[in-house]
C-alpha cells in the first residue's frame, strides 16, 4: 500500500473586495448663506422708541432700516438667498421691492418663533442660515462679507454692542439650535450649542453692533451718521426728513 502523500495546505484564496460605500460629500462651508429676516407689524414694532417718535416716524424708520438691510444683503456675495418673515403689509411690499422672499408669520409671535418659521418654510437641510436682523443700518457688505467667507463653527453669535444681545446669528446646518433671541441671548446661545454638542463661537462684527430699539440707540446712530459719511441711505434720507 502506498503510503498517503501530504501536500502544504494552499493559501485560500483573498476575500474579494467589497466596494466601499460612498461618502458623503461634506457641504463646502462657505456655501452662500439663505439670510433669513424677521420682522414684527410695524403698528407693534420698536415700542421703546415711543417716547422719542410717534407711529407714523416708528413705521417710516422700520421701514428704511430695513431698506438698508436688505440692500447690503443683496449686495453680499456671501447671500444666496434673503427671506423675510412677517406678518405686515407694508413690510411684505417693501421686502418684494428689494427682492426678497417673504414668509408669512400669520402668529404674529416672538422673533425666535418668526426665525423658526421662516427656517421650516425656506431651509433645506443643506443650507447655511444667517438669522439677520432688519434693524441694523449700519451693516456693511464688508462685514457680511468677511464673516461668511471665514470657515465657521456650527453656531456663530454675533452679539450686540452691549454683549448680552445677539443681533445675527449663523447656523450650520439649520437646525444646529434653536433660536432664542432676547435679553441675555449671547451666552443662551452658546450654551444651547454646547449642550446640543455642537461647536459654537461669538464673533464682533461691528457693522451689526448697534440695533435701534431705544432712544440711547437712535442718538448713537444719528452721532454715527454725522461722523460718517456713505451708508444707510434710506435711514439717513428719514432722519434728516422725518426725525432730525
Amino acid at each position: 500500500m502506498s503510503e498517503p502523500v501530504f501536500r502544504p495546505a494552499q493559501p485560500a484564496p483573498p476575500a474579494p473586495e467589497l466596494e466601499a460605500e460612498p461618502r458623503t460629500p461634506r457641504l463646502d462651508p462657505l456655501r452662500p448663506a439663505l439670510a433669513i429676516v424677521p420682522v414684527k407689524r410695524l403698528d407693534i414694532a420698536k415700542s421703546r422708541l415711543t417716547g422719542a417718535l410717534d407711529a407714523a416716524d416708528r413705521r417710516a424708520l422700520m421701514l428704511a432700516m430695513l431698506a438698508d438691510v436688505l440692500m447690503n444683503l443683496r449686495r453680499s456675495r456671501g447671500i444666496g438667498r434673503i427671506v423675510v418673515v412677517t406678518d405686515d403689509r407694508e413690510v411684505r411690499h417693501r421686502a418684494i421691492a428689494e427682492g426678497a422672499e417673504v414668509v408669512a408669520d400669520q402668529d404674529a409671535g416672538s422673533h425666535s418663533a418668526a426665525a423658526l418659521r421662516g427656517i421650516a418654510a425656506a431651509a433645506s437641510p443643506q443650507d447655511r442660515v444667517l438669522l439677520a436682523p432688519g434693524d441694523c443700518p449700519l451693516m456693511r457688505v464688508e462685514d457680511l462679507d468677511e464673516l461668511l467667507s471665514t470657515p465657521q463653527p456650527a453656531v456663530v453669535v454675533v452679539p450686540d454692542r452691549h454683549g448680552h444681545g445677539t443681533n445675527a446669528l449663523l447656523l450650520d446646518p439649520p437646525d444646529a439650535i434653536d433660536p432664542s433671541f432676547g435679553e441675555g441671548s449671547c451666552e443662551r446661545h452658546l450654551e444651547l450649542a454646547r449642550a446640543a454638542g455642537v461647536d459654537a463661537a461669538a464673533r464682533v462684527v461691528p457693522s451689526l453692533a448697534l440695533d435701534i430699539d431705544t432712544p440711547d440707540d437712535l442718538a448713537m446712530l444719528r452721532a454715527q451718521f454725522r461722523s460718517q459719511r456713505g451708508g444707510a441711505p434710506a435711514t439717513r434720507g428719514v432722519i434728516a426728513s422725518r426725525i432730525g
